[in-house]
């Protein structure tokens, strides 16, 4: 008798334990993303409406922020550019825990790559992290609207962790140096799973 008591007992702790370990799975689930869209002042606001409308429909939470001034030392003298690093580091630093932050620019913008101090590109994103630029300085005139939302979310997958994809059709392909998102279609199965996981809702 006391043995079935023993028994019964050890049961009930394992049930009210796997219980208490789903409800931490379900406290511990990623919130969903909200991305802020920080425009600097020389990018038309047309541009930024636009981005915000194609990001949200892959990410509903969107939220535009007041346009702002480059900060001093972001500017890179001689060559008349902005660094995309010191960049990235003042939005970081201006954003809170849970949002997820891009600047949206037409001036030129660049980083250091290798051997190469200054290297133009058209952005640069935190992996994982949560702030990400983007320029539309190099990007084709003919459809550079479309253009300059692909290397957007290009970048913001790169502060959901997303490293460059060898799917050529991905919104995550490396540009090596150059401007490849005319081939460039959607998120490939891989990285929009990963998205997904964190709560990108995809419309």
């Amino acid at each position: 008798m006391k043995s079935s008591n023993f028994y019964h007992l050890l049961f009930c702790l394992l049930v009210v334990f796997s219980c208490s370990e789903k409800k931490q799975k379900i406290i511990k689930k990623d919130k969903e993303t909200t991305i802020l869209i920080q425009p600097f002042k020389d990018i038309e606001t047309e541009k930024v409406n636009f981005i915000a409308k194609e990001i949200a429909k892959i990410c509903p939470n969107v939220r535009i922020l007041k346009p702002i001034d480059f900060p001093e030392n972001t500017y890179y003298k001689p060559r008349n550019r902005y660094r995309a690093d010191s960049i990235i580091s003042y939005l970081d630093k201006k954003t809170k825990d849970g949002f997820v932050i891009i600047g949206l620019t037409s001036k030129d913008i660049s980083v250091t790559k290798g051997e190469i101090k200054d290297f133009g590109v058209m952005g640069l994103g935190f992996r994982p992290g949560k702030a990400c630029v983007a320029s539309n300085f190099r990007l084709d005139k003919k459809n550079s609207d479309e253009q300059f939302f692909k290397v957007s979310i290009h970048e913001l997958g790169h502060t959901q962790g997303l490293k460059h994809c060898m799917v050529r059709m991905c919104f995550m392909r490396d540009a090596e140096g150059k401007n490849p998102t005319n081939e460039e279609t959607d998120f490939c199965e891989k990285c929009k799973n990963i998205l997904i996981s964190k709560n990108w809702k995809f419309n």
